[in-house]
């Protein structure tokens, strides 16, 4: 068998995988070689080969093990609230065609920058001026919360219990528009004539979504499920507007861990093995998604 010919497209595109490569694959090696180093930014103070020194305190690190338990309650609470919400909230939409036009407005929260919107949120939820604030203390909701065993609330981000929960809601405003748009698009790629059929047939509204929109959705389902996980397991920006992974470290998600190792305490090279280590697992939950769609 000859050689394959790479088609004209694959040429056209070489200089651009070029670049990317060349922009990607420099700073990845360099990372690779940070994390086997005591970094130095002192001219006088030259950086130092150590060998696998920080590997082996990254795994000693109490904190690092506390840090990815935040992590994945964060990302396993994000994700599945994101997902039954834009998924209910899509169905409804695709059942109800009054409420067709009001897509671009639940979009609305995609299109603001993740810093702006942390700066929207802690102003809302200030103790001092906040309106959200006002109206959940006007309408006694920390006095319940107190009562079920919650602390006195005085500042949601700087509450134990409460500010976990706050910065998954602020996440999953933003967020839940863009499942809701994923799965309008695989439900209007479903042909109508299943469903009529199906109706026919005197399947009801119950049977009609577990037997047949469901199982057409899987795939549609697999895409949002990767896209959230890609973005989730390394959310940085609002946590750090808001609560910066306070109070006592309960929102200080791995990634808040690396921010402040390498600009808090400048240990570069130690950052470096957990930017690596959080870079693996997104590549593996990646590959498991990916492997899922391939199979649909």
């Amino acid at each position: 068998m000859g050689k394959r010919k790479i088609p004209v497209e694959g040429w056209m595109l070489l200089p651009t995988i070029a670049i990317l490569a060349a922009l990607s694959i420099y700073p990845f090696v360099y990372l690779i070689r940070m994390s086997f180093m005591e970094f130095s930014l002192i001219p006088d103070q030259p950086s130092r080969f150590i060998g696998g020194r920080n590997w082996l305190e990254m795994i000693k690190d109490s904190k690092v093990f506390y840090s990815w338990m935040v992590t994945l309650r964060y990302y396993f609470i994000s994700l599945a609230l994101q997902m039954l919400l834009g998924t209910v909230i899509a169905l409804l939409i695709y059942q109800v065609k009054a409420l067709q036009g009001i897509v671009l407005i639940i979009a609305a929260p995609l299109f603001l920058a993740p810093v702006l919107v942390g700066l929207l949120w802690r102003l809302l939820l200030d103790p001092s001026y906040g309106i959200y604030f006002y109206w959940m203390n006007h309408l006694g909701m920390f006095d319940f919360l107190q009562k079920l065993g919650f602390s006195e609330v005085r500042s949601i981000f700087g509450s134990t219990s409460l500010a976990l929960p706050a910065v998954i809601t602020i996440n999953s405003w933003q967020w839940t528009p863009l499942i809701v748009m994923i799965v309008l698009a695989g439900l209007m790629t479903i042909p109508p004539q299943l469903i009529e059929a199906a109706c026919i047939d005197g399947a009801g509204s119950w049977q009609r979504l577990r037997f047949i929109v469901i199982p057409l959705l899987k795939s549609t389902l697999v895409v949002a499920l990767l896209i959230r996980t890609m973005d989730l397991i390394r959310f940085f920006t609002v946590i750090f507007v808001t609560t910066g992974g306070g109070p006592a470290d309960v929102t200080k998600i791995l990634a808040i861990r690396i921010h402040e190792n390498a600009f808090r305490f400048y240990k570069l090279g130690y950052a470096s093995v957990l930017g690596l280590t959080l870079l693996g697992v997104t590549i593996v939950l990646g590959m498991v998604f990916v492997r899922a769609i391939s199979r649909r």
